[in-house]
């Protein structure tokens, strides 16, 4: 009995099967499973388990490029925890369609300037995904994953906060908040002593405030826009290609999530001022004012009209509106600093770097501005003469095409997807259009590598490349502020021609491509900076 409460027998170690008149080799094959031993079972498993991950790759793969053997289960994940541009474009290369598989999630890269338009104009088998973990930083009901009839309606409400006129109301607050930061850029190279300093995430830090003054004004104090400044990166640090799907506790998700949480936070409370004072009649003064002056006069306009009232003296918007919580509206204004803030931060990163390296083409920036600010350094502009100045307007044109801040847009297959007559995307695989290769084609932009205004200032590209301008992407989700990404940046650079002289101090490093979502010179742009005399 002691023995017995010592020790384990398997079930199966003296088990024997009835007796019946088995062939040899039925024989054989029961007694070895019989005795094959529990570590042996679960080799035989994961060896199972890797014919099926590798199956399954090859399968989804297809006749397109893609890797011979798919490293078990993780495929390149390794690789994609650290982006490097180089291996990008060489995926892009190697064919207009190509492909990976990490973990679970299968990619399909469609790489020419075709291929991504139709993926892009295919909203019946592709809706937008950005990242897998992407709804659980945004939120799983944020409109940007709206697809079909709802995402049309939701748009049309938000497209009159990108007018003309809207625009203009926007402009007093974005030309403070560069004179505001360039003088802090004098102030940096000063306490640095004259010495370069990377500039990247100051500019960052501009481009955030920009944005957040554009979006929510002024009802967000300096210290709540200071700290999502410095906290924004971790949002982005969290939007990997590829992530685990789960968000685990002081991970760069979790930590992200949180980021976007009190950025969320803060929106929602600007919101609630927003509707105390557009309520009372006050100016527009920045989007959430002008969104939420559009739900007043939608329920005005509706309350008339439902009870046979006269609508003599309301507004009547374009598209009625409900009236929205103070947390949806912040839901949808992060989303378009999760669609602005990494964009225009490349965008500034870059242009200030090639017009330091350009000084014919910044002398140009600045001749010009200074014409149309009839002499006046100081002088704001309206939206007329942002649209005015087509030089500068084609510098910005130009760079948004030479460094593409976007150069992949994540879409999902929600079914099964025949982009060409010899290969259908499965159901479930990740789509990611590339806007770099069509901007680049030899065909349509005479030596495409080269930073050239010309060619959009007195050149025929604005033409020739309407198709190839993929930069805010085309179909049901084209970029909604487009139009005010470009002025802004006509803007910015304007007025820092005039302000500023800057100096940049090249290192081996600075014409290495970095990706951090969007693209960034791998040094972070050293420059040094100096009051202009007049």
């Amino acid at each position: 009995m002691a023995a017995n409460a010592t020790s384990f027998t398997s079930p199966l170690a003296d088990f024997k099967f009835p007796a019946a008149n088995f062939p040899p080799q039925v024989d054989y094959v029961l007694d070895t499973i019989a005795n094959t031993s529990v570590m042996t079972w679960l080799f035989t498993l994961l060896a199972i388990a890797v014919a099926y991950d590798q199956i399954s790759y090859f399968m989804q793969k297809g006749s397109i490029v893609g890797p011979s053997f798919k490293l078990p289960f993780m495929g390149p994940f390794l690789q994609s925890l650290d982006p490097q541009f180089e291996e990008y474009v060489r995926q892009w290369n190697c064919g207009p369609l190509s492909c990976v598989s990490i973990f679970h999630k299968f990619v399909v890269f469609a790489s020419t300037r075709d291929l991504a338009r139709k993926v892009l104009n295919s909203p019946a088998y592709v809706k937008p995904c950005v990242v897998d973990i992407a709804t659980k930083i945004l939120g799983e009901d944020s409109w940007v994953f709206l697809d079909g009839k709802a995402h049309v309606d939701y748009r049309k409400g938000l497209n009159g906060l990108f007018t003309r006129r809207a625009l203009e109301c926007y402009l007093p607050s974005q030309e403070s908040v560069y004179k505001k930061y360039f003088a802090r850029f004098l102030e940096v190279t000063k306490d640095a002593g004259g010495k370069p300093v990377p500039f990247m995430h100051e500019f960052r830090e501009l481009m955030c405030t920009v944005s957040l003054r554009t979006f929510a004004g002024y009802y967000m104090p300096d210290s709540a826009c200071k700290k999502i400044s410095d906290d924004y990166y971790l949002v982005t640090a969290a939007l990997d290609l590829v992530n685990f799907p789960i968000i685990l506790p002081y991970t760069r998700t979790w930590y992200g999530q949180r980021a976007a949480r009190m950025v969320m936070t803060e929106l929602a409370k600007c919101a609630a001022k927003s509707k105390v004072r557009m309520a009372a009649g006050g100016d527009i003064t920045c989007i959430m004012d002008a969104w939420i002056k559009d739900m007043i006069d939608s329920k005005k306009w509706t309350e008339a009209t439902k009870n046979g009232l006269s609508t003599e003296g309301l507004v009547k918007p374009s598209h009625l509106l409900r009236d929205f919580s103070d947390m949806e509206i912040s839901r949808t204004l992060f989303t378009f600093l999760f669609a602005s803030q990494d964009a225009t931060s490349s965008a500034t990163t870059n242009m200030f770097q090639i017009l330091a390296q350009r000084p014919d083409v910044l002398d140009r920036v600045r001749e010009e501005n200074y014409r149309v600010r009839k002499g006046d350094i100081h002088a704001p502009v309206d939206l007329e003469q942002l649209e005015s100045m087509t030089y500068t307007r084609a510098v910005v044109r130009e760079l948004l095409r030479w460094r593409p801040p976007v150069i992949m847009v994540p879409y999902k297959a929600k079914k099964a997807f025949p982009v060409t007559d010899t290969y259908t995307i499965p159901k479930g695989a990740m789509v990611l259009p590339t806007t770099f290769l069509a901007l680049r084609d030899p065909d349509v932009y005479e030596n495409p590598d080269e930073f050239d205004p010309e060619r959009y200032y007195s050149g025929d590209a604005e033409e020739k490349g309407a198709k190839n301008f993929l930069v805010f992407g085309t179909g049901p989700h084209y970029c909604l502020g487009q139009h005010y990404a470009q002025l802004n940046l006509v803007l910015m650079i304007g007025k820092a021609s005039l302000l500023l002289d800057w100096t940049h101090h090249p290192t081996p490093e600075s014409e290495v491509i970095k990706v951090f979502a969007c693209l960034f010179p791998k040094d972070d742009c050293p420059l040094t900076f100096e009051e202009r005399k007049w």
